[in-house]
């Protein structure tokens, strides 16, 4: 059984924890309630952070530019203090492995959150991201920062996952303070960052390398730096079916002719992007269990995250991203 680290991950409030909505109501977001015997969250509500109560009149970002955070209904304007709190709050929360905010939200929306020109009658005049969204992304630029509203695509989700799963592990190793730790991480991810990028996968192996014998602090920030860019790269078919190709040649030897072609078949038809990355990933999976190949099975790139996590329509249904 593979062992996880137990992510930290921000989360709007409203999300299935508690009922401070606008409306005084909770959102129902079975993705964020999947997670949680495999995470740790950190619930904030940064409307009741700067004092408003729920139910409460509704936020509305007006102006275009950079807009203010008003309220209609009163006439009130909460931009500096809900500044204030974003940056309160991020400076002062313990270490974290990505954020999961509410879409659509004035406050919370990492992209979505409508931009109105005046708060009178009249539609949307542009999208942005909220307030608080928008601190978050500017504060941590290579965290994974989701919504609710987009992890409910299969492809999105598992990056997500993955990606935050990996960091996880990666603050623990940072919290041990050993290089030999740091070089079993890089390991276990070689073959993901294969996937993701063979120029990160190298300058990365550099860095674990360290021939110029750095200080551990020094090596640790380096990794973590390019390992979260590595993160936020998309995972591209030709990279990706590389990487499973490279694997395959490590249980081929025990397979028939007729599995081998068999893999290769599954391998092109990912690669053609007519089946999801679970396909080939799916079929490997298999024979690395049924072969015992230790190497394979400390992959990343094969059990990313708990298996718990995986929805039963991962498995076939749904287009992993170009």
């Amino acid at each position: 059984m593979t062992a996880f680290a137990k992510p930290r991950l921000v989360v709007s409030r409203c999300l299935g924890f508690d009922r401070c909505r606008y409306d005084g109501s909770m959102i129902s977001a079975p993705e964020v309630a999947a997670m949680k015997g495999e995470v740790e969250f950190v619930p904030v509500c940064p409307e009741m952070g700067i004092g408003l109560p729920s139910p409460r009149h509704p936020l509305r970002l007006v102006g275009r530019g950079e807009p203010q955070l008003l309220q209609p209904a009163t006439g009130r304007d909460y931009t500096a203090s809900m500044l204030q709190f974003a940056e309160g709050l991020l400076a002062s929360i313990p270490p974290v492995d990505g954020f999961v905010l509410k879409s659509r939200s004035p406050s919370c929306g990492i992209a979505d959150a409508k931009v109105y020109a005046s708060t009178g009658k009249g539609g949307a005049v542009a999208r942005r991201a909220g307030m608080f969204g928008g601190a978050v992304r500017e504060r941590f630029p290579d965290l994974p920062i989701e919504d609710e509203g987009r992890l409910t695509n299969r492809a999105l989700r598992e990056g997500f996952l993955t990606a935050v799963f990996a960091l996880a592990s990666l603050r623990e190793v940072e919290a041990g303070g050993r290089l030999r730790d740091l070089v079993d991480f890089h390991a276990r991810y070689k073959l993901l960052l294969m996937a993701l990028s063979q120029r990160a996968l190298t300058e990365l192996g550099r860095v674990v390398a360290n021939p110029a014998r750095r200080p551990a602090p020094e090596v640790f920030s380096q990794y973590r730096r390019l390992f979260q860019v590595a993160l936020r790269r998309p995972l591209r078919r030709p990279s990706a079916a590389n990487a499973l190709l490279h694997a395959f040649g490590y249980v081929s030897d025990e397979l028939s002719p007729g599995e081998r072609v068999y893999f290769r078949e599954v391998l092109e038809e990912y690669r053609a992007g007519h089946v999801p990355l679970s396909a080939p990933v799916g079929v490997l999976r298999a024979w690395i269990v049924r072969f015992g190949v230790p190497y394979l099975a400390d992959q990343r790139l094969f059990f990313p995250f708990p298996s718990s996590l995986l929805s039963p329509t991962d498995s076939g249904g749904g287009r992993d991203p170009q």
